[in-house]
């Protein structure tokens, strides 16, 4: 016996390139940065006004002079985009949606403003009816059934109307066949050919989306579940199947949604497609975090950078994430 630290005969050494910080950062494969983030927000009427979403900790609903507020810090971390989501009031949904066709409607008078005070930021629009029908569906009821063709020249209006208000992306979220095709037809005959659209061209019925119904008000008003357009969690090649269909008709991005979840899809999206590739981190997925961060059983900070690096490593070109203002500021101070 000596004491002569054993030594294994070993050609390779990953660890050599794991040792220093400075080697750690040169062979790094994925990058997150400030350009990456998309940053959904949440929208009410009146002025002033700030409400807390319980289920969603540090996540607020804005009034429309809060939300210019924010957008301009925004835009200052150096986010490229918002995605706007409206609470609509119970009196102004109805069973057609009709809400949505308003010029003068929340979405329509953010967009507007948004515009006007911060120019220099990215507006997408949610195209969907379930914040304004009184059955919380994205598309039309007929009886029991989501009817879809009528759905979809519902949705071209809404497109439309979002389109005249100044939204630079329109994003399909209701997962109808072919609307897609319709809504770029009718944007270029209106002369908005320049107006993008972001398709959710992969979401999927999930369990995850139950904060961001609260936060939207719509959970209390859903008549059945929507898993007679949303896809089926079970299935991968059908997604594919989804994302070439809505890039034959005209879509410019296209989106899974749930994120994490799913990243095996965004992956298979990216590879087969090599198209501008986005992933939604959902309200269930954020909340998840804030929660186990608040009990002391995550560092919750580091969670956050380290959710949003994984969506980077599956190949989404960029992430749509309340953490958004947060993981801007953490980035800044990187640098």
């Amino acid at each position: 016996m000596t004491d002569t630290p054993y030594k294994l005969d070993l050609a390779h050494r990953p660890r050599r390139n794991r040792r220093t910080d400075w080697a750690r950062r040169l062979v790094q494969e994925t990058a997150l940065t400030v350009n990456d983030l998309i940053w959904p927000v949440f929208i009410i009427d009146g002025e002033n006004s700030r409400q807390k979403v319980p289920s969603m900790s540090g996540v607020e609903r804005l009034s429309i002079d809060q939300l210019v507020i924010e957008a301009r810090a925004a835009a200052e971390l150096g986010i490229p985009a918002l995605a706007l989501f409206p609470n609509t009031d119970p009196a102004l949904r109805d069973e057609a949606g009709t809400q949505a066709f308003n010029p003068d409607n929340l979405v329509c008078r953010a967009v507007r403003a948004l515009k006007q005070h911060v120019p220099q930021i990215g507006v997408i629009t949610d195209v969907a009816l379930d914040p304004y029908t009184s059955h919380g569906q994205d598309g039309l009821m007929r009886g029991d059934e989501i009817v879809n063709d009528e759905s979809v020249a519902a949705l071209v209006k809404q497109s439309l109307n979002q389109a005249r208000a100044g939204a630079d992306v329109i994003a399909p979220s209701d997962m109808m066949d072919g609307r897609i095709g319709e809504i770029r037809r009718a944007l270029d005959a209106a002369g908005f050919e320049h107006v993008q659209i972001m398709s959710y061209a992969a979401k999927y019925a999930s369990a995850f989306y139950g904060p961001f119904r609260e936060a939207v008000g719509s959970g209390g008003f859903l008549r059945g579940d929507k898993r007679t357009y949303q896809m089926d969690p079970h299935n991968s090649d059908e997604a594919i199947r989804e994302v070439a269909l809505d890039l034959e008709e005209g879509a410019d991005m296209v989106m899974v949604k749930p994120g994490l979840p799913y990243l095996d899809i965004v992956h298979r999206v990216k590879r087969e497609f090599g198209v501008p590739t986005y992933a939604y981190q959902v309200s269930g997925e954020y909340a998840m975090i804030m929660a186990a961060a608040s009990n002391g059983w995550i560092d919750g900070d580091k969670a956050m950078i380290e959710s949003l690096i994984a969506f980077k490593r599956a190949g989404a070109d960029g992430i749509l994430t309340y953490f958004a203002p947060a993981v801007a500021k953490k980035l800044a101070k990187s640098v």
